[in-house]
């Protein structure tokens, strides 16, 4: 199943002399890289719904908040999650 994971938005990046710009966006525990092509409205601190690499849309924070909820009961979550190494 492939499903968009919200997350918040860190910091943004301009690459690529400016054309395209990258988030860095929190999901739980950790931060990845998102492109915010389809979402050129979207600032710092913002929550996103992230597919493949790619902010697909603007959420609220409760919005965001339940989806993260509901994602981490069906267990959709463990690749966002940190291991600890034993």
């Amino acid at each position: 199943m492939c499903l968009a994971i919200p997350g918040k938005i860190q910091s943004i990046e301009p690459r690529f002399d400016g054309l395209i710009r990258m988030a860095r966006v929190q999901f739980g525990g950790i931060v990845k890289e998102a492109s915010l092509d389809m979402v050129p409205h979207a600032q710092v601190g913002d929550y996103v719904l992230v597919h493949v690499g790619v902010a697909i849309s603007v959420v609220d924070e409760q919005e965001a908040q339940r989806t993260f909820e509901y994602l981490a009961e069906i267990g959709e979550l463990d690749d966002l999650v940190p291991h600890q190494q034993l």
